[in-house]
């Protein structure tokens, strides 16, 4: 069942108009972002704005109804970022240049991984070099 447009505008405009999982800003895309459900609806998720997430497609389709990752640092499965119950900037932080996202805690670290939040395939061109525009347009790292 589609997200109804007014509910789609709202979680849109909370996350200011970027993936809240790895910051692509929904302007660069040529279509709009995604609805992620934070709890997937095959493990019985609401369509509740509690329960909604902007996402870039490739956030979405790594995330599927994945609600755990491996953090790579206690090879511990732990459970993935909750961009409703948690704040970006305590879990992640840019590295020096601002081409890759870094887990500071277990639930970043485990989310980088599971996602790929670096992955140089992730977008059009290649994600470093995508950042690299971004940076220049003044459009990255987000003001957060």
């Amino acid at each position: 069942m589609a997200i109804p447009k007014p509910l789609y505008e709202t979680v849109r405009q909370r996350a200011q108009f970027r993936c809240e999982y790895c910051h692509y800003p929904e302007i660069l895309s040529s279509a709009p972002l995604t609805i992620d459900h934070i709890q997937p609806q095959s493990l019985g998720g609401s369509d509740g704005l509690e329960n909604l997430a902007l996402a870039c497609r490739r956030c979405n389709e790594k995330r599927y109804n994945f609600i755990t990752g491996i953090d790579p640092e206690t090879k511990v499965d732990f459970p993935l970022f909750n961009p409703r119950q948690q704040h970006w900037s305590e879990h992640f932080i840019w590295s020096v240049d601002a081409l890759q996202i870094i887990g500071k805690t277990p639930y970043g670290r485990a989310t980088c991984n599971r996602l790929d939040l670096n992955d140089e395939r992730r977008e059009e061109p290649f994600i470093q070099n995508a950042r690299q525009q971004w940076i220049a347009s003044q459009l990255h790292p987000p003001k957060d």
